[in-house]
């Protein structure tokens, strides 16, 4: 069902909870780009370790869109946690549960997390499929080959 707001229309996305108990992903705030993403297990991930943490959910997202899951600004300020593979990418062909791969970078304190508590945030976006061309050369820019840190010289 379609309801046009700041961002444009609704889009559809059919979840199976794989685990009852826990609510679908839901935006905190009006305007939010991410969708909260709770975590099904508890865990204590100590200093410099990283674990894989279950979402008790299940996405088909349409063709031609994509998930990307991406960490908790909050999570990183007060604990240092991040994602090892930020952000992580739920493809539309994907049906298995969305896991959320956490990192503490603290160097001295565990971060415990509670079954529920927000891990990650889960942005919907369409995506392109590109046609790679080869050529011989590519065509020249400004820019050029200047790339890491080349702009800040």
């Amino acid at each position: 069902m379609a309801n046009a707001d700041a961002f444009g229309a609704d889009l559809d996305v059919l979840v199976t909870r794989l685990d009852p108990d826990l609510p679908l992903p839901a935006y905190a705030h009006p305007g939010d780009a991410g969708a909260d993403l709770r975590t099904a297990v508890d865990a204590v991930v100590e200093p410099g370790e990283r674990a894989v943490l279950p979402t008790g959910l299940a996405l088909a997202l349409p063709e031609g869109y994509a998930a990307f899951v991406h960490p908790r600004s909050g999570l990183a300020a007060r604990y240092g946690v991040g994602l090892v593979n930020s952000p992580g990418t739920v493809d539309a062909g994907y049906r298995g549960e969305v896991k959320v791969i956490v990192v503490n970078l603290d160097r001295n304190a565990p971060v415990v997390f509670h079954r529920g508590d927000r891990i990650a945030q889960l942005v919907v976006q369409r995506v392109e499929r590109a046609r790679f061309c080869e050529v011989a050369q590519l065509p020249d820019t400004a820019r050029g080959t200047g790339g890491f840190g080349s702009t800040g010289r």
